[in-house]
């Protein structure tokens, strides 16, 4: 290995920086880091680096977009430091992590589908009345029975927060307005899907921001979207990881 950089052709900092539009203060920090393996010295003090190096900082820089800083830091750590599995492992755990989001993503799009059927009779002609049993909104009883679940569920989802009902003023009963109904059978079918309360929360928050079901579509389409940039970016990462350790050898 000692013969190998020796022969290699020697490049400053400032070479390895050039290619890629960084600081030379930059590629030091890589190599203090443990994604550059350590660079030779001159008499002098000056470090230099080799194509190996170059081949090093391409696969981190390449691993970035599909793996996160943090751990395309740890995977070329642990290469340099010929801990191959412990960098193929967390390899591994990222292309779990994106089948995950793949499937939540896949979960929320059924929900919303099953969601739409549920939902469009109560609009249509001849279909039975909402629930309704108070002022502008629906008792939990009622609500309750439509899902097929008990009010105590209700009362859960409410303490995780996936519904906010407001209470009634004379009577201090829970009512829940159109969108907090539709919050309810968002959950009601991502539980069906085996999904937990603490990943239904942020997916029922995203919806709330969105403003509705109509403006989560273009969210869960940028969503796909970066999902499969995601994708795309690991495929890049591992042609220049490939090259980086075939160069080690």
């Amino acid at each position: 290995m000692g013969s190998d950089l020796q022969s290699r052709v020697r490049l400053r900092p400032v070479d390895l920086a050039r290619e890629h539009g960084l600081s030379t203060q930059a590629v030091r920090n890589y190599e203090e880091a443990g994604i550059l393996p350590a660079a030779r010295r001159t008499p002098h003090g000056y470090r230099t680096y080799t194509s190996l190096h170059a081949g090093a900082l391409r696969a981190f820089l390449a691993l970035l977009p599909g793996h996160g800083h943090q751990r395309a830091t740890s995977i070329m750590r642990a290469l340099n430091e010929g801990a191959a599995e412990e960098a193929f492992r967390l390899i591994d755990e990222s292309h779990a992590q994106l089948l995950d989001d793949r499937r939540t993503l896949q979960a929320v799009e059924n929900a919303l589908v099953d969601l739409e059927a549920t939902t469009a009779p109560e609009h249509g002609a001849g279909s039975e009345p909402a629930a309704v049993t108070g002022p502008g909104g629906t008792f939990i009883g009622p609500l309750a029975a439509k899902l097929g679940i008990r009010p105590a569920t209700l009362r859960k989802w409410e303490g995780a927060g996936l519904v906010h009902p407001r209470r009634d003023a004379r009577t201090g009963y829970r009512v829940y307005d159109d969108a907090d109904v539709r919050d309810a059978r968002l959950a009601h079918q991502l539980r069906r899907g085996g999904y937990l309360l603490e990943q239904i929360a942020p997916l029922i928050a995203q919806v709330r921001a969105a403003g509705g079901l109509e403006p989560l579509e273009a969210a869960l389409c940028d969503w796909r979207g970066r999902l499969s940039a995601r994708g795309r970016a690991m495929l890049t990462g591992a042609a220049e990881l490939d090259a980086y350790l075939r160069e080690r050898g």
